[in-house]
């Protein structure tokens, strides 16, 4: 599992705001999605575009995960920001909007001669994003991510924001699915009350029992929380290193299941146990470096 790579924190980072740009570089959030679309009004387009490429190209984020959100191909900046974007080579592109398959396969295509390193993640973000959620999770390319953007969900449906996030289960609950389908990472909404700090953290919990793997955040105080609760507890990790070594034990090789402080473990929570492990090193490195 040596491909498991920490999502907890994914912040938004204008990247209209040079300041901000600057401050990302030394933010304990695992990945930075330095923003050319919703963050940026229209006449800062250009100028978020420059300065983003710019810090994109000049490296210094450690080992931060560093994505360019463009905006859509259908606008006026789209194919201005991915031209850019794919010379200045972040880890990953964030296509915003997508709907169908289609629409990835034509960034995928345009995409042709971009090193081989840069991913491509999407935004699910329309009622249609979610009927077609399955054959986007299975666009195949660079495709590695899903990025859920719940605000615009709401908007689309014509919803309302609530605290229990009932009304986005289904959808939510879909792309987890579709996701893990198809092996790819996928990160939760933001949340948009930065004065609840009660509130978020439920909301954290909550979506790592969906399956998250990380959320998306639009303020730095949300980094350190968000961090704690995506991240494996000592607890979770010891119980897991105790299954994999009865596991690992001789005379338990080959065995499906077995018995565990008086409860039967079988295999799967040895593979669950595994990846704890694993994600809770990987956490360790990142927060090292």
């Amino acid at each position: 599992m040596s491909d498991i790579r920490p999502r907890r924190s994914v912040l938004y980072m204008p990247g209209s705001n040079a300041r901000a740009l600057e401050k990302a570089r030394t933010l304990p959030a695992d990945a930075l999605i330095l923003d050319l679309e919703d963050a940026v009004a229209p006449d800062a387009k250009d100028l978020a575009r420059e300065q983003v490429c710019a810090a994109v190209a000049a490296r210094g984020f450690g080992k931060r995960e560093i994505i360019i959100r463009i905006n859509a191909l259908s606008a006026a900046w789209g194919e201005a920001d991915l031209a850019a974007a794919m010379k200045a080579e972040p880890d990953a592109i964030l296509a915003p909007k997508i709907s169908s398959p289609a629409e990835l396969h034509v960034i995928d295509a345009k995409m042709k001669n971009a090193a081989p390193g840069i991913a491509l993640w999407a935004m699910v973000e329309t009622p249609l994003a979610i009927l077609n959620i399955a054959a986007i999770a299975g666009a195949g390319g660079r495709l590695s991510c899903f990025v859920m953007g719940t605000n615009d969900l709401i908007k689309e449906v014509r919803g309302n924001h609530t605290k229990d996030r009932m009304n986005l289960a289904a959808a939510l609950g879909l792309s987890v699915a579709a996701a893990r389908a198809y092996n790819l990472a996928i990160i939760d909404g933001v949340f948009n009350d930065i004065q609840d700090a009660d509130g978020f953290a439920a909301i954290c919990v909550q979506g790592r029992s969906f399956g998250f793997d990380g959320k998306t955040l639009i303020h730095p105080t949300q980094v350190e929380p968000c961090n704690a609760i995506f991240a494996p507890s000592p607890e979770e990790v010891d119980a897991a290193r105790k299954i994999i070594a009865a596991f690992d034990l001789p005379e338990n090789k080959g065995k499906g299941a077995i018995k565990l402080d008086g409860r039967m473990v079988e295999l799967l929570h040895a593979e669950i146990a595994r990846r704890t492990v694993a994600l809770s090193d990987a956490i360790a490195e990142l927060e090292r470096a």
